[in-house]
């Protein structure tokens, strides 16, 4: 199949050539038409497989076809993201696919100021790409109203219900047109995402090129175990040792991250980071300067597991699992992209063995094990078997019981009690100290 067998216009091939696209990908290939023909869609597909192009050029081809248009403070298209970093990934990827077509489209939220959002829509916008809180502020203003969507596209859907979005989700479906198209797109489809597109998709055209929840097929993946307080060291390590390049390397939690690029800007490293505390300008400008490899390790948490498109990113690095084991797809998502091939390694320690069972579990595969010399964890890390479940180690045998003989009676005639001195028994004391009377036999 080629990009013009699927009916594309003219300047939306002619984008697709500068941009050095050959040939659709499998989920291009299926969703393209029936977005064409005004379908709902809920698709599932690994990440870096096309996903964004699969929605983005046959929405454009429908709205460059429009007649009339779009009204002040208004949008045809609103497409909904998890993070700020993969809004600016989605629109610029339409402003791309776009760039022979007069349409307009911008990106809005959070972090950053209101009042230029505000300004840009008052023109009208062809294509709004939102977070949810930020888009509901906006209608919430009247800057942004819903009475001319024609479509609506969930990115990441999973993503936004794990990041608490749900209310706000819902608040949106009530706000838009009944009548529309809906799209679903996403690398994993949780049981809650399915019960969603149930509630809100009508007669949806469903696509899975992948098997659910597996990782991409040229991405190989490894797990070094090492005690925590050495994971540090381990990457200080590894990273002169193997000589790597650029590694994105994904950190638990924002003091993690900044601990971790501190520790290595004071061996020399370039390094920078991206997470929830840091204002979205000096976010992008870190991703920025990530891209123009001014910068080699690009420490983040996962904020930037979904929206970081980066070109030839040879490795991704696991400083430590996630909490949700299917934001471990994404992390290593980052590399080994358009069918490319990369490297993902993941330093494990031991109170991490339970989250490496649940990513073994979800990708139905076990990670092989390489340790590192000199780092060989002291506190070792249980293995798991094919199942991604802990190998519980073999009880003890219990001790066989040893049969007691039972005490001597005494012998006929004598008296219990202990020796008094002299030779004489003492009988039993009573309660009150005393010696208990003596009993004459009957």
């Amino acid at each position: 199949m080629t990009f013009p067998g699927l009916g594309l216009i003219p300047p939306l091939l002619s984008a697709l050539d500068t941009l050095g696209y050959q040939t659709p990908t499998p989920v291009q290939t299926q969703a393209i038409p029936a977005v064409l023909a005004g379908r709902d869609l809920m698709a599932a597909a690994q990440t870096g497989t096309g996903k964004t192009a699969g929605f983005a050029l046959p929405l454009l081809q429908r709205l460059a076809a429009a007649e009339a248009p779009v009204a002040s403070n208004c949008a045809r298209v609103v497409v909904l993201v998890p993070t700020r970093e993969l809004a600016e990934q989605v629109h610029e990827s339409f402003r791309a696919y776009g760039q022979h077509l007069s349409l307009r489209t911008c990106a809005v939220y959070g972090g950053v100021s209101i009042n230029p959002q505000m300004m840009k829509l008052r023109k009208g916008m062809d294509v709004v790409v939102a977070t949810p809180g930020r888009l509901l502020d906006l209608h919430r203003q009247n800057a942004i109203k819903f009475n001319e969507v024609q479509t609506l596209v969930l990115d990441e859907a999973d993503r936004m219900l794990d990041l608490g979005f749900s209310r706000e989700l819902n608040a949106v479906f009530a706000a838009l047109p009944k009548r529309r198209q809906t799209l679903l797109f996403s690398a994993t489809f949780s049981d809650a995402i399915r019960a969603m597109a149930g509630a809100i998709l009508h007669d949806p055209v469903a696509i899975e090129v992948s098997p659910r929840n597996t990782t991409a097929k040229g991405v190989r993946q490894r797990v070094i175990p090492v005690d925590k307080k050495r994971k540090p060291e381990l990457f200080s390590h590894l990273l002169k040792r193997r000589r790597w390049g650029q590694v994105l390397v994904f950190v638990k939690t924002r003091k993690g991250v900044e601990q971790l690029v501190a520790t290595l800007q004071a061996q020399g490293i370039s390094a920078d980071s991206i997470h929830g505390d840091k204002p979205q300008p000096a976010r992008l400008r870190a991703l920025e300067r990530f891209k123009a490899a001014e910068v080699q390790i690009l420490v983040a948490t996962d904020v930037a597991a979904r929206g970081l498109d980066i070109d030839d990113l040879p490795l991704v690095v696991n400083f430590d699992l996630p909490i949700v084991a299917e934001d471990y797809i994404h992390r290593i998502g980052r590399t080994g992209r358009a069918g490319a091939t990369g490297e993902a390694i993941s330093l494990v320690c031991a109170d991490e063995v339970g989250l490496l069972s649940a990513i073994e579990t979800l990708t139905k595969q076990v990670f092989q094990r390489f340790e590192e010399a000199g780092f060989e964890p002291d506190h070792r890390v249980p293995l798991t078997n094919a199942a991604g479940q802990l190998v519980k180690k073999p009880k003890k045998p219990k001790k066989p019981k040893v049969a007691v003989a039972p005490a001597k009676a005494p012998a006929p005639g004598k008296r219990g009690g202990s020796a008094a001195p002299g030779g004489r028994r003492k009988g039993p004391a009573s309660a009150a100290g005393k010696p208990a009377s003596r009993r004459r036999p009957r």
